[in-house]
């Protein structure tokens, strides 16, 4: 869109500047040659009237006369006289490739006034340039208006595509401020109503999942009871055999009951956001400074100020804070938490490392598996994380194992776009002081 606004204005422009200014520099040099040409007219007109009232008074025309009027002009001029009685006066040097003007007196005196036409082609090319630079000067002008026109166009055009984009995610409402342009604000409008109408079908159906789940569960635990009942009092082999089977369906559908009401609590929340990382370092730092202050170790986080990453708050909160509490349990040292953004400024690469031994060389490629642990814990820890990374579409890894760096690679939000007005803020979860299991 961009593009095509640039270049259409462009083109109009240019074509504007063609159509003015061809023809200018037409008119302008006719209008150069054709002064020329009066001028030396008018010399010529104005010299034969000098000779023919000389010769009416009976003067002599002498060539100091003629050569006084060949210096007049401000430019090279070849003055000849002819005289009735056959005399030539001449004045000035020869001109190879001459433009000439001729003017008869009444007494039979004719002046012949020549020029270069060098001399007019340097003043018609010096008007032509005049317009090219005139042109140019407008072309530009012309280029630094549709650029900056093609932004403000493009601009909410890039934020409307946003918005849009988060509503196929089915994560915020789109916000966007009113950008002027009728149309765009149309669409916003829209987009805005659909958001709402579709937030509401999605909140009806899962209030009605939740519903559902919490009705059905009374009546099949009641019957889970009475199935129990019967097989404790039976003692027909062909009865238990039905009773096992009915228990078999009851518990099979208390499964289904459950994992729909495990949905609709889950579609609620745990979706992508916008999620600013300063707010993330400092909740984690009020988090772990009185556990490192009692270790008597440093903990310090490191980046660029409202810094933005697309993830989920709580997964990222929980995934830094797995691995903070790693470096506190098997590191050393001091332990840095640093972000920083990618060579094509797409994504931002968070890192925790400390100045501890590290990984050990033999389980280094399995230390993200479950069970796997260098101090003896459950190793629940890591796995879990890197599954949290990956929901995001991040990717955690094992960058170093001596020092440790574990990196975390997330999304970045692209710097052209406002991530206040198109990619809300989302709630951040606090994790807490509680230990974590690796």
């Amino acid at each position: 869109m961009r593009r095509r606004a640039l270049r259409m204005t462009l083109l109009a422009v240019a074509l504007a500047v063609l159509l003015l200014g061809l023809p200018m520099a037409i008119f302008g040099s006719t209008m150069l040659w054709n002064q020329e040409i009066s001028s030396m007219r008018d010399h010529a007109s104005s010299l034969s009237s000098i000779i023919d009232r000389r010769i009416d008074r009976g003067d002599a025309v002498t060539p100091e006369l003629v050569s006084g009027w060949g210096s007049q002009s401000g430019q090279t001029l070849r003055v000849t006289v002819f005289m009735p009685g056959g005399e030539r006066i001449e004045t000035g040097e020869p001109i190879s490739d001459p433009i000439t003007v001729v003017e008869r007196g009444v007494t039979g005196a004719v002046v012949q006034v020549q020029t270069d036409r060098v001399h007019i082609y340097r003043s018609i090319a010096g008007f032509i340039i005049l317009v090219s630079i005139a042109s140019i000067f407008a072309l530009l002008a012309g280029a630094l208006m549709a650029a900056r026109q093609s932004r403000k166009l493009s601009a909410p055009l890039i934020y409307l595509a946003a918005s849009a984009e988060q509503l196929g995610s089915g994560t915020v409402r789109p916000h966007l401020r009113r950008s002027g342009i009728e149309e765009i604000d149309l669409v916003n409008e829209e987009l805005i109503r659909t958001a709402d109408r579709m937030a509401g079908r999605l909140a009806a159906e899962r209030q009605f999942a939740a519903d559902a789940s919490h009705q059905l569960r009374t009546p099949l635990t009641a019957l889970s009871m009475r199935l129990d009942e019967i097989e404790m009092i039976t003692k027909d082999d062909e009865v238990l055999t039905e009773v096992r089977a009915c228990q078999d369906q009851v518990e099979r559908l208390t499964g289904v009951v459950a994992e729909l009401l495990k949905t609709s609590r889950s579609d609620s929340g745990g979706t992508t956001e916008v999620v600013n990382l300063d707010r993330v370092f400092d909740q984690q730092w009020q988090e772990w400074r009185k556990v490192y202050s009692k270790a008597k170790r440093e903990l310090s986080f490191e980046g660029e100020e409202d810094m933005t990453v697309l993830a989920t708050p709580g997964s990222l909160s929980q995934i830094i804070a797995t691995l903070i509490e790693n470096s506190v349990k098997y590191g050393a040292g001091k332990t840095t938490v640093a972000a920083r953004r990618t060579a094509n400024r797409k994504g931002v690469v968070i890192t925790v490392t400390d100045e501890g031994e590290g990984v050990p060389d033999e389980i280094g490629d399995d230390i993200f598996k479950q069970g796997v642990s260098t101090g003896g814990s459950t190793g629940l820890g890591l796995p879990l994380a890197l599954n949290l990374a990956r929901a995001d579409g991040g990717k955690l890894e094992l960058a170093q194992n001596s020092p440790p760096i574990f990196s975390l690679t997330l999304n970045a939000v692209p710097t052209s776009l406002d991530p206040d007005k198109v990619l809300p803020q989302g709630a951040l979860i606090s994790m807490g002081s509680r230990r974590r299991r690796r």
